[in-house]
């Protein structure tokens, strides 16, 4: 699943709302200064790694996706970029001092998460896990595309906001283990809002014609919204530390 995205490379990176720069800060104060070298696990487009080189360390992008890992490279020269799955990637030996990932971590196989990243940090070392949950400012509006939507996936159900939080904080690997939220309210016009869906993995999942279907449905809902829809973004970021 985590290689449907470079079939809409170009639009994820156009339309995929970026990270708020207080990711940054709250990243550097938790860590006490900016960490000699940062891996990012899943860094897509470089959405997330926007943020993170604010931290003015190196940066190690880990992105499966050849497509994807292609248009990092060229949004992200600075970078370096390794063409393959957290499970596949080999650790320095000393570890690394700050391990990220930004709406990842549910790509990431559930039973070893956890213990691969504790193992891939230096003792001490930063896990910084970030990611947007999706809401609407109007719930009307959330109704109806919630119901638009389901005509591919009756079945689809969404992760609460900071799940992450909750899977991190049990796996016990970790401590001091904070979170810290983001709220934001980002109006997009319909033929935006519609290359938005496009990208999501849920959608992607479903045949042409059942995709096909969905956007016929959610356009003529927001052209009857007006021609915009206003998204309530919540941005998650979970803090944890490997103990000494």
């Amino acid at each position: 699943m985590g290689m449907v995205f470079g079939e809409v490379a170009d639009t994820y990176d156009d339309v995929r709302p970026g990270y708020p720069e207080a990711i940054a800060d709250a990243v550097r104060d938790y860590h006490g200064g900016a960490p000699e070298r940062i891996v990012e696990i899943g860094a897509g487009t470089g959405l997330g790694t926007r943020v993170l080189l604010r931290l003015g360390a190196p940066v190690t992008c880990l992105e499966p996706d050849p497509r994807m890992a292609a248009r990092l490279a060229a949004n992200l020269p600075q970078v370096t970029v390794h063409t393959e799955t957290f499970e596949q990637w080999q650790p320095p030996e000393r570890g690394v001092p700050l391990i990220a990932a930004a709406l990842s971590w549910h790509w990431l196989d559930p039973a070893t998460r956890n213990q691969r990243a504790h193992d891939a940090l230096t003792p001490g070392g930063t896990l910084a896990v970030f990611g947007h949950t999706y809401g609407y400012a109007d719930p009307a509006q959330s109704r109806a595309i919630d119901t638009a939507l389901r005509t591919i996936d009756p079945e689809v159900t969404s992760r609460p906001a900071g799940w992450f939080h909750l899977d991190i904080a049990a796996s016990g690997l970790f401590a001091d283990v904070r979170a810290h939220t983001v709220d934001r309210d980002l109006a997009l016009p319909t033929d935006r809002y519609l290359d938005l869906v496009r990208t999501f993995g849920p959608f992607r999942q479903h045949a042409a014609a059942q995709q096909a279907r969905a956007l016929a449905a959610v356009r003529a809902l927001v052209d009857g919204f007006g021609g915009a829809i206003v998204l309530r973004l919540r941005t998650t970021l979970v803090l944890a530390r490997r103990p000494h």
